[in-house]
């Protein structure tokens, strides 16, 4: 799908605007499933000033939407309608502070963050080294593994809103439940405070190489694919209810069920995002016939279907049982 450029009257509209605005940038190549359409124009900020500058300053009505290192996200393929902000650089830092304390900015890799806290000798952040993401993601979705979440560590977190204003965020702002925070949706995380406990550095690093040979023995890492697909729902493993259901190794085109673990899709011969979430689509249809449980989405599905193509409840009512 072609959109209209957007970049040269934004760019008008911000003099003073220090990031990256590119027109139809190509989603697939920063997306880890590598698939999906262009974002009609993508904003790279400098930093948080600049962020809050341009969200200030573009129109009320455009539609923003916000990604992380793409790990948990399916683009569609007819792309993403307004703009896309991505961080980078200028939201990558990351520090030890006094009083077993980290403080990370959003763009930063969850292993980074664990990695971090390991030679600082904090202890307590060392699942981050399991979850295949940014921090950003982590506030968003209270991200965890190994039987710890993001709101059993986070202190605070900064936001810029829709208009442009920067808050800072309580644990208890946050809002957080099981893969969900309360931040309101138009609000875009930048950085975070993360409290641990004194550790010995050797044996934390001794336990993230614990978490790093799990995933290593027991999800197919080394595939185009997007992390957890389903959240667990009270009381069930997701991947359990999908094995029970029949899907381990089902395909739809050029998608597939993971048979290392069947609570991951992959690409895998190059499928496209509408065989990804036709698939997706399909397991929900067969563990609902199998056990009467919904499977919830853990994945993000944004963009436009390519025209004539269904999407989301289409997808859905048409899944082959």
């Amino acid at each position: 799908m072609t959109f209209p450029d957007l970049s040269a009257d934004l760019q008008a509209k911000l003099p003073d605007l220090r990031g990256r605005l590119a027109a139809g940038a190509a989603l697939a190549d920063i997306t880890w499933f590598r698939v999906g359409g262009p974002a009609q124009a993508l904003f790279t900020p400098a930093d948080e000033a600049d962020l809050a500058y341009f969200l200030g300053g573009i129109p009320a009505d455009l539609p923003v939407t916000v990604i992380g290192l793409g790990s948990n996200l399916l683009v569609r393929d007819g792309g993403v309608p307004g703009v896309v902000i991505r961080l980078g650089r200028g939201f990558a830092n990351i520090k030890p502070e006094p009083d077993n304390r980290i403080r990370a900015g959003t763009a930063v890799p969850d292993v980074k963050v664990a990695r971090a806290a390991a030679e600082a000798g904090i202890a307590g952040l060392a699942f981050y080294r399991g979850i295949p993401g940014s921090i950003g993601g982590a506030l968003r979705m209270n991200a965890g593994a190994h039987g710890r979440e993001t709101k059993d560590v986070l202190i605070e977190a900064r936001a810029v809103d829709r208009s442009g204003h920067i808050h800072t965020l309580t644990l208890a702002d946050m809002g957080f439940t099981y893969r969900h925070s309360e931040v309101p949706a138009d609000w875009i995380l930048t950085e975070a405070v993360f409290q641990g406990t004194a550790g010995d550095p050797a044996t934390i690093l001794k336990d993230m190489e614990e978490v790093a040979d799990y995933r290593e023995k027991n999800q197919p890492i080394r595939e185009r694919t997007g992390g957890s697909t389903f959240k667990n729902p009270p009381g069930h493993s997701a991947w359990k209810l999908i094995d029970e259901a029949g899907c381990r190794g089902l395909r739809v085109g050029g998608a597939k069920v993971s048979e290392m673990h069947c609570n991951f899709l992959i690409n895998d011969a190059g499928a496209t995002a509408e065989d990804i979430e036709r698939l997706g689509e399909t397991v929900r249809a067969r563990v609902k016939a199998r056990s009467g449980i919904s499977l919830q989405w853990e994945i993000i599905r944004m963009g436009l279907p390519l025209p004539g193509c269904p999407t989301g409840e289409a997808l859905a009512e048409a899944a082959v049982i």
